[in-house]
């Protein structure tokens, strides 16, 4: 499986280079930058990234500091500390990082870290069908006919074209379940499968305003701080 990865350094150089070294070592798919652990911060909690490469000494706040603000997340990323200067590695573990590599980086130690990242994102696996009552009765809904979701309480409701459904899961836990499936949090009350969204319009205050290509043409709020994140995911 695949690991979608955020690369945080502020250096545009350094990057590059970790681009590049991931693509040759393959298994990881570098889906976002932040050359600040400020926006670093803004995109892990909009999307969910199997693992953050990330750099220590930053301006502002350090990676150190990111590292410990993550775990407050309920989705918590592993994080793969990479930094020119060994004497942080104590402080790196010490908050749970599952490893830490020195600049200039290996290929094959890179190779190795990636590895140990593996048996620990098997839950992102991909999920084809999704549990729901409808009358009474007990369903598995196929995710491809899944528009949107929205949150109730402690449970959702998954839409289709023409259909509502109640689950029990929560929209947090449909959000990691879903999410290689291509479905994104665009708001703190709505799942939207982003292949059923046909127009993209940008609203007063800097949001913007889902419409699905469902037979009502339904559409769905993007929440302001989500804004930039949806706006890579489908590369607008």
């Amino acid at each position: 499986m695949t690991l979608k990865a955020l690369v945080v350094d502020d250096e545009a150089p350094a990057r590059s280079e970790l681009r590049y070294l991931l693509d040759e070592a393959g298994g990881v798919e570098v889906v976002g930058e932040a050359s600040n652990a400020s926006e670093a911060f803004q995109l892990i909690k909009a999307i969910p990234y199997d693992v953050v490469f990330l750099d220590i000494d930053m301006p502002g706040l350090s990676g150190v500091q990111l590292a410990e603000t993550l775990t407050e997340l309920e989705r918590q990323p592993s994080i793969v500390f990479v930094t020119a200067h060994s004497e942080h590695a104590v402080k790196a573990f010490e908050v749970a990082a599952s490893d830490y590599l020195v600049k200039p980086v290996e290929l094959d130690r890179l190779r190795t870290a990636i590895a140990r990242l593996a048996p620990a994102q098997h839950e992102g696996a991909r999920v084809e069908r999704v549990p729901v009552e409808k009358a009474g009765k007990k369903l598995l809904l196929q995710v491809e006919d899944i528009f949107y979701i929205m949150a109730k309480d402690d449970y959702s409701y998954l839409h289709t074209d023409s259909e509502r459904y109640l689950s029990t899961i929560s929209l947090a836990q449909l959000e990691r379940k879903l999410d290689p499936s291509g479905f994104f949090r665009v708001h703190r009350r709505f799942l939207v499968n982003l292949a059923r969204v046909r127009e993209v319009v940008p609203m007063y205050g800097g949001t913007l305003l889902l419409t699905l290509d469902d037979t009502e043409g339904t559409q769905v709020p993007v929440s302001r701080r989500r804004v930039p994140a949806l706006k890579k995911a489908i590369g607008l």
